[in-house]
Formats: structure tokens, sequence, C-alpha cells
């Protein structure tokens, strides 16, 4: 299915949000299992949001993995203490990391609590130096669908969206009162493959809104989302609900 220009995606639709979640655990696997294989490293972002929560609870029962071997990064934060509930940091440790051994060297979270400048600043360089002479960045971006088309905290007609160069950009978010720190389309688009989850019929219009190219759905957040142009994969995974305005 085409999405923008020269963009190909894979959309899978599944019955339901467990079927989604495993889905989504299994992809995960899957390519870790290979980047591990290949490369000696799995390098993953997680999302925030509450669509992915099961997918990390079914991940902390993945034995098999060698999570030694895992590093994890965000698509985004909120400039809240870690122990905020409204931490996406906070959520992951609590329903996943906590429970598996990767190293607490190879977790890194944004830091943003007490300076959303400073706090992008040293995330920006820590992913310089760690991909900035590769030609891909991430294995795996997890990414959630806002119903505003926004995704990470990329929302629509903030500067962030506007980003070319810069691989982190903080936003404020006025009706939240706070601030939020994310990764660029840049950075997302440099990763080997970027899966969108969607969950719910309250993302159904919207959904159909990016994946058929609706008039003005070019301004759209999600839609600056395109691997393809370095030799990456997009893939969608929605369940029934969220896909019912999609043709089979």
């Amino acid at each position: 299915m085409p999405l923008g220009k020269g963009a190909v995606i894979e959309v899978c639709t599944y019955a339901d949000y467990e079927d989604l979640s495993r889905a989504a655990a299994d992809l995960f696997e899957r390519l870790a299992d290979k980047a591990i294989r290949d490369r000696g490293r799995f390098d993953v972002v997680l999302s925030g949001g509450h669509t992915p929560i099961r997918t990390y609870e079914l991940l902390a029962g993945r034995n098999r993995l060698d999570w030694g071997r895992v590093h994890v990064f965000w698509s985004d934060e909120r400039c809240v203490p870690p122990e905020d509930p409204r931490s996406n940091a906070g959520i992951a440790r609590k329903k996943f990391l906590d429970h598996v051994p990767i190293p607490p060297s190879q977790i890194h979270p944004i830091d943003c609590a007490t300076s959303p400048v400073e706090g992008s600043r040293r995330y920006e360089a820590l992913l310089r130096s760690l991909f900035g002479r590769d030609s891909h960045t991430f294995d795996l971006v997890f990414l959630g669908l806002g119903a505003d088309g926004h995704t990470a905290s990329l929302f629509p007609g903030t500067q962030a969206v506007r980003e070319t160069d810069r691989w982190i950009s903080e936003i404020y978010k006025e009706d939240e009162g706070i601030y939020r720190v994310s990764l660029t389309a840049p950075v997302i688009n440099r990763s080997s493959v970027v899966a969108f989850m969607v969950s719910g019929a309250s993302k159904a219009e919207m959904l159909r809104h990016i994946l058929t190219g609706q008039p003005g759905s070019e301004k759209l957040p999600a839609r600056l989302i395109d691997p393809n142009s370095y030799g990456g994969k997009l893939f969608w995974l929605v369940d029934k609900d969220a896909a019912i305005l999609l043709e089979s």
C-alpha cells in the first residue's frame, strides 16, 4: 500500500487488542534474535501511551531472549519525575523492564524533568555518539497514533514536526502544562523497522485518513514517518476496531 512519496507499508490487522499485542511482542522477539545474531546487539525504541502496555507485559515473560544484548530507548517522554504515573519510562519499567535482566547501563530513558532543553541536548548527544556514523539507527521503533494524527510527541503545527536536522526536540504541551521531549522524523526514519500500533474504534477515522491519503493528511506528523527512504520497513499493526473503516 502506498503512503506518501515512494513509501511502501504493510498493514497487518488482528482480531482484537490481545492478538495485536502478541503480534508486536513476536515482532520484537524475531527482530531481536536476528539483530543479536547478525551484529551482537538489538536497539529498540519503546512507545508511550496505553496501547503498548499489554505488549510490555507479554515481553516480560519471554525468557528465551538474550536480554543482556538488548539496548532500550524511548520515542518520547513527558518531562516529569520517573516515579510520576505519566512517565513513559516509569510505565515501561513497571510492566516490562523490571522483570527482565537487561543491564541498567543499556536502558536509556529521556531525563528531562529538571530541564527539557538540557534533556533534549543530552539525548541527542547520546544517540549521535551511538549511531551518528551508521547508515541506520534503531533496529525497531514502536510508535502509537493519536486521534489528531500525532505520533511520539510530534504534534500537528509544532516546530518539532518541521525539524530536518535535529534528532530530538522539546515540545511544550499547553493543555498538559508540561514539556515533552521527542525523537524527530529524521532519526526515526533511519531505523531498520518502524511499527505503528493502533487499537480501538476511536482511531479508525484517523487511521483511514492517513493510510488512504485523504486531502490534508500529508501535513499530519504520522505521515512523516517513512523508513523506506533509508531501506527500512514500515508496519502498521492494527486491531479490527481500528481498521473498521479500511477496505479489506
